[in-house]
């Protein structure tokens, strides 16, 4: 695989502390910064998260930061080619109705916007937690509205990557629902290990599909822990990946560092990728 640092990026927010003792949010307070340090550990992806909170607000979203971030790109020689939108797994539009649905998917209309004009290529709108699909109504009221949104992704060569808790053979059926140059799955290693599930069933079933990869570690049925501790096998599925002739990216999502050094913790997740990128691909 060509330019491989290249292709090793992390979740915006896991070079700050904590916001409100959550794993994961958009760092409001130093969101500029992150920038420069990810630069100074050779990490050159950067994937945006967007929280419900204050989401019109976010610098992304909101067209005055257009030119500071793309400044901001250029300066430390980062790329944004992915956005997580936890903003619709806290306010799921697939189980909203009325005015409230609507409000909803004009957020979902004004993040593909934003993306656009960011030149971000992959929305990632996961379906697990509060974003879980838990009847028929709720999947058709989703596959609805993203198919909707069909032409404009492929206008714009832009593409929606869900990740799901369904299982492999379940995600396999959904995903077919959608077309394949438009749509795609996101890949979460620790959640999938955490769920139990076999990555070479997983790929077996929808490894064609697989668009985006965030590496991370958990255990069976637990919690979020350092790359390496946990049940996720790690180079089996960098290996599944490579079998399958992976082109994308790998976004760092790993576990937070204890003592609040972040730079530190990330540039030893970003080797550990870079030598399973090497050994596999």
């Amino acid at each position: 695989m060509n330019n491989i640092q290249n292709k090793i990026g992390f979740m915006q927010g896991r070079l700050s502390d904590l916001v409100e003792n959550k794993i994961q949010a958009f760092p409001w307070g130093s969101w500029k910064d992150e920038f420069k340090i990810a630069n100074s550990i050779d990490l050159r992806l950067m994937e945006w998260t967007l929280d419900k909170f204050n989401l019109n607000q976010n610098p992304l979203v909101n067209k005055k930061y257009d030119l500071k971030i793309k400044k901001l790109c250029t300066e430390n020689n980062i790329e944004i080619n992915s956005l997580t939108g936890d903003c619709f797994m806290q306010s799921p539009f697939w189980k909203s109705s009325g005015e409230e649905k609507r409000i909803l998917i004009k957020d979902l209309n004004s993040i593909l916007e934003a993306c656009l004009r960011m030149s971000i290529e992959i929305i990632v709108i996961p379906l697990v937690d509060n974003g879980s699909i838990e009847s028929y109504l709720q999947e058709r009221n989703l596959v609805e509205v993203c198919l909707k949104n069909s032409k404009f992704l492929e206008k714009n060569k832009m593409k929606i990557a869900f990740e799901s808790d369904f299982s492999p053979n379940k995600l396999s059926k959904f995903i077919d629902l959608f077309p394949v140059k438009t749509f795609g799955i996101n890949y979460d290693i620790g959640n999938s290990a955490s769920m139990g599930f076999n990555p070479i069933n997983e790929f077996e079933e929808y490894g064609e599909r697989i668009i985006n990869v965030h590496v991370k570690d958990r255990i069976k049925n637990g919690s979020t822990v350092p790359l390496g501790e946990g049940d996720a096998e790690i180079d089996l599925v960098f290996n599944c990946l490579s079998n399958f002739k992976y082109q994308g990216n790998f976004i760092i999502q790993a576990a937070r560092c204890p003592n609040n050094n972040h730079s530190r913790i990330l540039d030893i997740y970003r080797e550990f990728v870079y030598q399973l990128i090497k050994n596999n691909f």
